[in-house]
């Protein structure tokens, strides 16, 4: 597989100029942040590992992107999820149908940690495990790309006072984007406040000063219900830059993100693109049947 350096686009959102690093296009199957994370798992030579072992929800950009790892490398995939809806079960889509045709192992497992009971019953010599999200040191090797990749887009079109900007759910991309470019990265938790995102940065690297800059958010938003305002600042970036973005996580960046201090001509904004267009489709009904259900 050809890992190439993914595009950036120049759009007007909102009267404002802002560039969009367009990592959903790195590839066809494995894009976005979380190739980003797991690249290191492509490139690296496994000699003993026969699977790998992960967790996450049944609908997780995650899982998808395991599941092709797991192709790519002849490896099985166990994924471990709390619930699956009995709805998705008879109606399988999205990242779900897709890891299931890559010949994923979707085990649905009621436990109040799922990473303590995996850690104890479900692990071997054949196994490599992968926490929730890709929150693995490991994720820096792939991601350090991604920052010198930027880098040199910045030198070669001399742009000055630099912001990157990106949603986090575990916040490992944006943590270690911080590590490793000299400008800010700014984020905003879209799993949990912003004391979790804090946690799971603490979780990679102690020392603070390295960690991004949280955002805070407008009102406090639960991961994965839906809310209007996600659904219209959605579609209006659509229309506005002809780029279709997730409908999870990217519809709080952008909104937490104009309504910061840096969404200004003071600060060149790099958005990134962190893929997850597969889940789209199941998102995009769900709000269609809120929306009549509301009007």
């Amino acid at each position: 597989m050809k890992f190439t350096d993914s595009p950036t686009h120049k759009v007007t959102f909102r009267q404002q100029n802002i560039y969009i690093k367009r990592d959903d296009l790195l590839h066809s199957d494995f894009s976005g942040n979380k190739a980003r994370k797991f690249y290191y798992f492509l490139k690296s030579d496994f000699k003993d590992v026969k699977k790998i072992v992960s967790y996450g929800s049944a609908q997780a950009n995650s899982l998808y992107s395991m599941s092709v790892l797991a192709k790519l490398k002849g490896w099985q995939l166990e994924f471990y999820v709390k619930h699956i809806s009995n709805y998705l079960k008879q109606n399988p889509q999205g990242n779900y149908k897709a890891a299931l045709e890559n010949g994923a192992k979707i085990i649905e497992k009621d436990e109040p940690c799922l990473h303590e009971y995996i850690s104890k019953n479900c692990l071997d010599e054949e196994s490599l495990y992968i926490q929730e999200g890709g929150r693995e040191k490991e994720a820096s090797f792939g991601v350090e790309i991604l920052a010198n990749e930027i880098k040199a887009w910045q030198i070669k079109n001399s742009i000055k006072n630099l912001v990157v900007a990106l949603p986090s759910g575990t916040g490992t991309t944006a943590l270690f984007l911080q590590k490793y470019l000299d400008c800010k990265v700014i984020t905003c938790p879209c799993v949990g406040k912003e004391q979790y995102l804090k946690k799971q940065f603490f979780l990679l690297e102690k020392d603070e000063t390295l960690h991004p800059i949280i955002l805070k958010t407008e009102k406090n938003y639960h991961f994965g219900k839906l809310y209007n305002e996600f659904y219209e600042i959605w579609s209006e970036l659509k229309s506005s830059t002809n780029i279709e973005f997730d409908l999870l996580y990217d519809p709080l960046g952008f909104l937490t993100l104009v309504n910061s201090n840096y969404f200004n001509n003071k600060y060149t904004i790099l958005y990134i693109h962190q893929g997850g267009l597969l889940g789209n489709n199941s998102m995009i009904e769900r709000y269609k049947r809120k929306l009549a259900f509301n009007n």
